[in-house]
């Protein structure tokens, strides 16, 4: 609220006058290390950046009283695992990570169900084996699964880990 020009104001107490800024001329990708065109690295090793990709490993902890493990796998190595392989689908989407990223990722090895052939699960214990503790394992897991594997719905992607491993 104004002051009545009558009541006495301290000096540092009086409303200073506004800045006002100029307005920023047109900007160009002038230096040296600027990308000029949006560049996505695809590879080994290189990953995909998504959004909230940190959900997906909550996500997959709903499921840890539901997988069926084999001697030697983890249950923290398989929610891990699948957490991470649903974290690729949704970014390849472009989007966070949703329930059904993570049922595929179990789909993919057939961690849900006790139906699961030998050479499949030979091949999942390589796979997931101490993942959680190793980046290396990590990348070599994601980078495992096939881009159209992951286009896949969680339904048809039941025993596909095996074309990966």
């Amino acid at each position: 609220m104004t002051q009545p020009t009558f009541v006495p104001i301290a000096e540092a107490d009086q409303v200073r006058p506004a800045r006002h800024l100029h307005v920023p001329g047109p900007w160009t990708t002038s230096r040296p290390a600027e990308l000029a065109v949006p560049l996505v690295r695809r590879g080994q090793g290189v990953g995909t950046p998504g959004p909230d990709s940190g959900f997906a490993l909550r996500l997959a902890r709903r499921f840890e009283h539901e997988l069926v493990l084999d001697e030697g796998e983890s249950e923290h190595d398989v929610v891990l695992g699948a957490a991470l392989v649903a974290a690729k689908r949704a970014a390849l989407f472009g989007r966070a990570p949703s329930i059904y990223d993570v049922r595929l990722a179990l789909n993919l090895w057939r961690f849900l169900d006790r139906g699961a052939p030998a050479d499949l699960r030979i091949a999942r214990r390589k796979l997931f084996s101490s993942v959680a503790h190793d980046y290396v394992a990590q990348r070599a897991l994601v980078d495992a699964v096939a881009e159209e594997d992951l286009r896949l719905a969680p339904e048809e992607a039941l025993g596909r880990g095996s074309a990966a491993a």
